[in-house]
């Protein structure tokens, strides 16, 4: 008896004080992700990878994803979006952009910025800490888009509780209007 509540206590405090990810052969970790240090799915709190093909080119993909302030015309988890830099209203490097999602807002900067490849961005607030990667790879009838994110901070103990599939679920819901949106725009 004793033995078995100290095994649930044990797995208890693994599932909330480890790495999650609901995406099962995500633990091998995407190679073509450049994690800053402290955001590696094996340091973060919270992580999810999604991934879909989308039969149009990644120039198309890449035009769709880069207008940020456009995002909640098309992905019902972005709200508010708005883009300071060089090529605003468009993402650029080291662009911020504010916006909301999932019901907290955020002040973001992109750190990766590859034309037609690869975006990222670190989201900083107090109380939840994440860097979101985007990329396009083509591929014979288009591109496949990858997404993926990690979190750090205290919020994310209570989204392992309360909604461990939520951003998992959202970020397929970006993709397959993504997809949508891209494949529409073919000539």
């Amino acid at each position: 008896m004793k033995a078995t509540f100290i095994s649930i206590i044990a797995g208890l405090v693994g599932f909330l004080t480890g790495p999650l990810t609901t995406n099962p052969s995500a633990r091998n970790y995407n190679q073509a992700i450049i994690w800053p240090e402290g955001f590696h799915p094996t340091e973060s709190k919270f992580y999810v990878e999604n991934e879909i093909e989308i039969d149009a080119s990644p120039e198309i993909v890449w035009s769709i994803l880069i207008e940020a302030e456009s995002w909640p015309n098309w992905y019902e988890g972005a709200k508010d979006v708005k883009v300071t830099g060089k090529n605003s209203p468009n993402l650029s490097q080291e662009a911020r952009l504010s916006w909301k999602t999932m019901g907290l807002k955020f002040d973001s900067e992109v750190r990766e910025f590859e034309i037609n490849q690869r975006l990222a961005w670190l989201s900083d607030k107090k109380s939840i800490q994440g860097y979101h990667v985007w990329i396009i790879t083509p591929t014979e009838t288009g591109c496949r888009v990858l997404t993926a994110e990690t979190q750090n901070g205290w919020l994310t103990f209570f989204e392992k509780i309360f909604q461990p599939k939520k951003l998992h679920r959202l970020h397929d819901i970006w993709l397959a209007a993504l997809k949508q949106k891209a494949e529409s725009a073919q000539p």
